[in-house]
């Protein structure tokens, strides 16, 4: 990713555009969907695999693969089965171990069999879904407890204007409420409820394991969220089919 000086000025309100990020990826995951149909319309048919591969690497083209590298990160320190400052110091590590690279293929294997089943309903509650994703994130960043003093997560919660911060997400949080229950119905309720649940692991799981979060933590819950809201989506919908 390209070098960014973090100050205290333009850290200030970062987190309430985080969720924008999503807006775009959910943006593109729409389009490559509607593109193969639309292909498909004038007799080009490259399968439908391609497109749902295309699908599950544009997040991590489009971010970079930050987050996807706490994931990997938190992987490796949770498998380790070590004390708290161990579990800290692996998260550091840039040496991938390989709890991170067999996280990596099921992970990744298991979007794309999630991504095989989308509708064009279930592909616009994912897209908010994206949204929903980083702005839990966000929230997570300010409010719970940091594991570090220094680190990208602290840093952000050390200078954000948290007052205004905070709001901003919750209108956001309010505002995908209502557009994935409008636009998912049962599928977009189910959403809701696995990142909730996700939600709540991660908050519980990082205190106990880390003694608060990091950026990796937020990076893992991140993907973690995401994935588990597409496969509520697909799974309630395949039921109410």
């Amino acid at each position: 990713m390209p070098h960014s000086e973090w100050t205290e000025e333009n850290t200030s309100y970062a987190m309430c555009f985080f969720p924008w990020i999503g807006g775009v990826i959910g943006i593109v995951t729409w389009g490559i969907y509607h593109l193969e149909r639309w292909l498909a319309s004038y007799g080009i048919d490259y399968g439908s695999l391609f497109f749902t591969i295309l699908m599950v690497v544009a997040p991590i083209i489009i971010t970079g693969g930050i987050h996807m590298d706490g994931f990997l990160d938190t992987q490796d320190a949770l498998g380790s089965y070590q004390p708290r400052e161990r579990r800290l110091e692996i998260l550091k590590d840039s040496h991938a171990g390989a709890f991170a690279i067999i996280s990596c293929a099921v992970y990744l294997m298991m979007y794309v069999a999630v991504y095989s089943a989308l509708t064009s309903h279930a592909v616009v509650v994912i897209g908010f879904g994206f949204v929903l994703s980083r702005t839990l994130s966000g929230l997570s960043v300010i409010t719970f407890p940091q594991a570090r003093q220094k680190g990208l997560a602290a840093t952000f919660s050390q200078n954000a204007a948290r007052k205004a911060t905070r709001s901003v997400l919750l209108l956001y949080l309010a505002g995908l409420i209502a557009a994935m229950l409008a636009a998912g119905g049962l599928a977009g309720a189910g959403a809701l409820l696995g990142a909730g649940g996700m939600y709540l692991y991660y908050y519980r799981m990082s205190l106990k394991k880390f003694g608060g979060i990091t950026g990796d933590l937020a990076g893992y819950f991140l993907q973690m969220c995401e994935l588990i809201m597409a496969a509520c989506v697909v799974l309630v919908e395949g039921v109410l089919r």
